[in-house]
């Protein structure tokens, strides 16, 4: 294959930093090794309270590196970096990931080959659990519960999904996005700070007549669980806010209505329940509190922000 920058676009890579700069560095190291040959890449700091992000920039020069006021969460990190952005495609990724050397050539390609096509992401493995799945593509989420699955979730990868298809939805912990979608439909909407948002973004570019992919000729490793803790308060508020907050932003008159009913009188109380159960009572208020903050807060939930590009 003839790599040279006369074929292949230029790519700009967006990774957000908050208190795991060593983290980052080793996604940033393996990021030095890979054989794509036309990169420029930006690392967010995410108002990291208790870190020294600075050794980022002091050990990887060559990367265009932002420091915000304050915590803007997952969307916000990653749309404060897209205004610079000069890329054909941006590929925002995890920096909790590692990537091998050929990963970005097969995620390029489907974008090059098929216009329609918004966003595709690679299968996704476990880092600390070789040659297992975390990811190889989405069902798609259902209207009413608002649930999906990851395919292949938990198998060994034989090869079983070495394959290039549509998918359900995108996953954000990598994802490569055309940046003409991106001016024509809009950027990340913050509202949701953390998980849902790349759900919520994909139903936004499906709307707008493109395709979300799953490119399987491409692999990304995925150290899960770094960035939140696993069954946490704080994550436990924020997938159920989000969730809810899918349905109310992407379903319209009786299924939203249906789905609505749902979420507030079955699934979130049977969490709660579940919770209390287990004599976890900070997680039965975290899910209460998501209830709550849907019932309080009407305004400026809609829309996506658009994309003001600004020169470094």
């Amino acid at each position: 294959m003839d790599i040279s920058t006369k074929r292949w676009p230029l790519v700009s890579v967006v990774t957000v930093n908050y208190n795991q700069s060593e983290v980052t560095c080793a996604f940033l190291e393996s990021f030095r090794h890979i054989t794509y040959p036309y990169t420029e890449i930006f690392v967010v700091d995410n108002a990291s309270p208790d870190d020294h992000p600075e050794i980022i920039k002091e050990r990887y020069p060559e990367i265009h590196f932002f420091q915000t006021e304050k915590n803007l969460g997952f969307a916000g990190g990653n749309n404060a970096a897209l205004p610079y952005c000069k890329g054909k495609y941006i590929l925002f990724i995890n920096n909790d990931t590692e990537v091998p050397p050929g990963f970005l050539e097969p995620l390029v390609e489907v974008l090059e080959k098929n216009p329609q096509v918004a966003m595709v992401s690679p299968k996704i493995h476990y880092f600390h659990t070789p040659g297992t799945f975390q990811f190889a593509g989405f069902t798609p989420i259902h209207p009413i519960t608002i649930r999906n699955f990851a395919i292949g979730f938990g198998e060994k990868d034989h090869g079983q999904y070495d394959m290039t298809c549509e998918t359900g939805s995108i996953f954000g912990a990598a994802m490569l996005v055309s940046m003409e979608a991106i001016k024509k439909v809009g950027m990340m909407t913050e509202v949701f700070f953390l998980y849902y948002e790349e759900h919520d973004w994909a139903e936004h570019f499906k709307k707008a007549g493109y395709k979300i992919y799953y490119q399987g000729k491409s692999l990304v490793l995925h150290k899960e669980s770094i960035a939140t803790v696993k069954d946490s308060p704080f994550q436990i508020f924020y997938l159920t806010r989000g969730r809810m907050l899918y349905a109310r932003r992407n379903n319209r008159g009786f299924v939203k209505l249906l789905s609505m009913l749902y979420l507030n009188l079955v699934a979130v109380p049977k969490q709660i329940i579940r919770y209390l159960v287990q004599k976890r009572a900070d997680l039965a208020k975290a899910s209460f509190r998501a209830m709550w903050w849907h019932a309080t807060h009407y305004k400026n939930i809609y829309g996506l922000p658009r994309l003001h590009k600004k020169t470094n």
